[in-house]
């Protein structure tokens, strides 16, 4: 089986993130558990890749310039394309606040820095099993 079979049927996941040293240990992290990775380093050019190639999952960091993570949260959810990609927030913000903000936005989960690596990884395949079997069940009652 090659490498790219084996990561096109784990799921491709965009990982959202100002901080480069983020993106290097979830990128590491990800790919080698057979992950497709996308990197965007901004929320701007993650509405753009996202609009170019919808992930299966995205792993969204709030605090960014520009456009925080909240916001590119409630774009995604407001299109009819992208309402249905599950967003796992992963943030340094630990406050309740936070986490129900993430929540109301339409996020699936929350994971607040620093992270344990086994949990980031049980998290993202139960909301891509989730997803499946979303899609699964959507393609039955459309026959």
């Amino acid at each position: 089986m090659s490498q790219e079979r084996i990561n096109s049927t784990k799921g491709n996941i965009l990982v959202v993130d100002d901080t480069p040293a983020n993106l290097n240990i979830l990128t590491e992290i990800l790919s080698r558990k057979g992950y497709k990775v996308r990197l965007a380093p901004s929320g701007k050019l993650a509405l753009r890749s996202i609009e170019f190639a919808p992930p299966d999952l995205i792993l969204l960091d709030i605090m960014m310039p520009e456009m925080d993570g909240y916001q590119v949260c409630k774009i995604l959810k407001a299109s009819e394309k992208t309402k249905d990609i599950p967003i796992i927030f992963i943030s340094a913000l630990y406050e309740v606040l936070d986490k129900m903000k993430a929540f109301s936005l339409g996020g699936v989960d929350y994971i607040t820095k620093p992270f344990e690596v086994e949990e980031v990884l049980v998290r993202i395949e139960n909301q891509l099993s989730i997803r499946r079997l979303s899609q699964q069940l959507h393609e039955e009652n459309i026959r």
